[in-house]
């Protein structure tokens, strides 16, 4: 994670230095236009290593008006390759030489300060900057910092069109009023040559109160073009860094000195004594008290010492809070009967059970408290509960189902200071602004920008084939992949699932490469079309090399899995069962003597995904004791179904897992389960 957070600062640098150079060439050189069905095109000459999107910035038109002027231009650009560009309607001029239009980042609004990735600005009192990192999106950048998507739109327009790794964005600092009942804090995005202490004493803070507030802050992570949180202060009251900032102390004038001299040796400007001491019109006399403006820095005690001992503070862990008794709480609405959701929740139930009992075998003392919390958004049930003397001296809690009962629960665990599994939502914002907790079910955005950089790893030699048809569930994974095979000059070829799709897949076919066919749809119905007229494909000529690849929701087809071996088939998912497995086996004969009764057939199984989440975190809290988020890397379970993979989506917010398997369906019938989470 960490060499993650370092690379995408290096990278927006170099994006950065790429689009100000080309920008710069842009406004000295001019372009032709031309007409052409009525449309006015700059016509562009594609420079070596250049990308749709630094042209697009360039000409501040879109990488979709792009490519809907230039067919082709989808499957990578060459240098020399002439684009036409549209020219936007006020700018047309037919039978000219222009220049494009300016294509400043920075709306009228916006501080100037904001020019540079890799320089920070000094004033964070209206605004700050955000580096994205991979697999973010707007929506959840806003999410992350109170602030809504036309507010991140208004100051950065061009991300409207989308946002990439390393890209930096202007973010609305936040405003809160001091009454309301939530925490009190803004964002400070880190300067160069600031230190933890620096930052500190900037907002009259100790180094520690910077730390609890941002639990993920290290060596690693404190780096320039980062953000922190700050807390515990007005957030309306205007801040200068600490090396800016200023403190009036009283000079008493000796014979013979003068203003300028009084001012250099406090190196401040004559003008800033004047305009504290107005009885100065009269004269400068010896015995005179004067204010004089200094440094804070100059003044306080801020010796290398103390700098080095709130620096250490960013490589010592928090000391380990060993469990001897193992206070665990699951809490999910048992009795809702929504949609058969309390069948599936019992199931969870008795899987974590399994759980529980294996960990009591390895000598684990756990207390296991289950509670029916109420159905949907009535809360008043969970409310009480959390009152009790039993909740409040949980070592961990589990569970929460809705939005509004995962609200209530984030809120218990940040006042008591109790770590918090999120069992099953994908979308809650809660784990982007709080701590202490661990999101199981991944970010579906994040499993497909995991997924979209496995498959360029796999095949970005083959011979790639995408074949539109179905329904539009696909389109967020299809855009991501296709953009990453653009971005890496990968060659790939689109086409329809028409009642032609046989001879059209075979004109299509190489002999000389792998084909791997993508269907830009998981439905079931395009699979069978795809696969139906692939075997017609092998039968008439068997010297193609084709396979598939495909979806987390192909694991439901059990009447196709035939044909995914026949194909060598290859698919992604956050969570996937071996049936091959003998451990996978094993559980399921379990399960069977425990309860009497077989598994639900449902793609995640909920009595699996009870048993890993329970194993998951019954082994972090028995191995390394409360404060065992410091060791999560190091938690190594035999799970069944969930690859474990957690990563802070900030400095300051919870753990998200991103684990992905890439499971493939071997043409000798074995099934093997790769881990891709790291």
């Amino acid at each position: 994670m960490h060499n993650r957070f370092n690379l995408s600062k290096i990278f927006s640098v170099v994006l950065f230095l790429s689009i100000s150079l080309f920008s710069l060439q842009a406004q000295d050189l001019k372009y032709k236009t031309v007409e052409v069905n009525g449309q006015t095109y700059y016509e562009y000459n594609v420079q070596s290593g250049e990308g749709l999107y630094a042209i697009s910035r360039t000409f501040s038109v879109s990488v979709a008006d792009i490519l809907r002027h230039n067919p082709g231009a989808e499957r990578g650009l060459q240098n020399g390759q002439k684009l036409l560009i549209p020219v936007a309607r006020e700018g047309r001029s037919q039978g000219t030489s222009v220049s494009p239009r300016s294509n400043s980042p920075q709306s009228p609004s916006s501080p100037q300060a904001f020019r540079s990735p890799q320089s920070p600005p000094a004033d964070q009192n209206t605004a700050f900057q955000h580096t994205v990192v991979i697999g973010e999106t707007v929506y959840g950048i806003a999410k992350m910092y109170h602030t809504t998507v036309d507010e991140i739109f208004r100051l950065n327009p061009g991300a409207r069109e989308g946002i990439a790794e390393g890209q930096v964005l202007i973010i609305p600092q936040r405003r809160v009023i001091s009454q309301e009942k939530e925490e009190n804090y803004r964002y400070h995005t880190i300067l160069p040559k600031e230190t933890l202490y620096s930052v500190s004493r900037t907002y009259s803070l100790k180094p520690e109160d910077v730390m609890r507030a941002n639990p993920g802050l290290s060596v690693e992570t404190f780096q320039i073009g980062k953000t922190i949180r700050i807390p515990f202060f007005e957030s309306y009251e205007v801040i200068l860094p600490y090396e800016e900032q200023t403190t009036n102390i009283i000079h008493t004038v000796n014979r013979g000195e003068t203003l300028y001299s009084i001012a250099r040796r406090y190196n401040v400007e004559v003008q800033e004594i004047q305009r504290l001491n107005p009885m100065l019109s009269g004269g400068l006399k010896t015995n005179m008290e004067l204010f004089v403006p200094v440094k804070r820095s100059l003044v306080e005690d801020d010796s290398r010492s103390n700098a080095n001992e709130a620096n250490r503070l960013l490589s010592q862990p928090i000391p380990s809070e060993r469990v001897n008794v193992m206070k665990v709480g699951l809490l999910l609405p048992f009795l809702d009967e929504t949609r058969g959701s309390h069948l599936r929740l019992q199931e969870y139930y008795e899987g974590f059970l399994l759980a529980v009992e294996k960990m009591k075998n390895d000598g684990a003392n756990i207390e296991l408290y289950v509670f029916e919390i109420g159905k949907g958004d009535d809360t008043k049930k969970l409310q009480s509960l959390l009152g009790t003397m039993e909740m409040q001296s949980l070592n961990l809690i589990i569970g929460g189902v809705n939005d509004a009962q995962i609200k209530i629960l984030s809120d218990f665990s940040i006042s008591h200071n109790m770590k918090y599994v999120v069992p099953f939502s994908q979308s809650n914002g809660e784990v982007l602004n709080n701590g202490n907790i661990f999101q199981v079910n991944p970010m579906q955005h994040l499993t497909y920008t995991k997924a979209s950089s496995v498959f360029l790893q796999t095949f970005r030699n083959a011979n790639i084939i995408f074949v539109q048809g179905g329904g539009n569930d696909k389109n967020e994974f299809v855009s991501l992949l296709q953009n990453d095979l653009r971005k890496n000059n990968v060659r790939y070829e689109t086409l329809n699932a028409t009642t032609t799709l046989g001879s059209t897949i075979l004109a299509l076919l190489s002999r000389s490469k792998e084909n791997v066919i993508v269907p830009t749809s998981g439905d079931s119905g395009l699979l069978r079309q795809i696969t139906d007229e692939l075997k017609k494909t092998m039968e008439s000529d068997s010297g193609f090399a084709i396979r598939l690849f495909g979806y987390p929701d192909w694991q439901a087809y059990s009447n196709l899995k035939e044909d995914y071996s026949l194909f060598d088939t290859y698919i992604f998912a956050p969570f996937f069962a071996n049936e091959q497995s003998r451990d996978v086996e094993a559980f399921k004969t379990n399960f069977r003597k425990w309860y009497g009764r077989d598994l639900l057939e449902t793609f995640p199984s909920y009595g699996m995904w009870g048993y890993d989440t329970g194993l998951f975190f019954l082994t972090a809290l028995h191995r390394y004791g409360n404060n065992f988020e410091q060791n999560i890397e190091r938690v190594n379970v035999n799970s069944l179904q969930f690859p474990f993979y957690f990563e802070r989506p900030n400095n300051w917010g919870g753990f998200i897992n991103t684990g992905l398997y890439l499971i493939n369906y071997g043409t000798d019938g074995r099934i093997i389960k790769t881990d891709k989470s790291r």
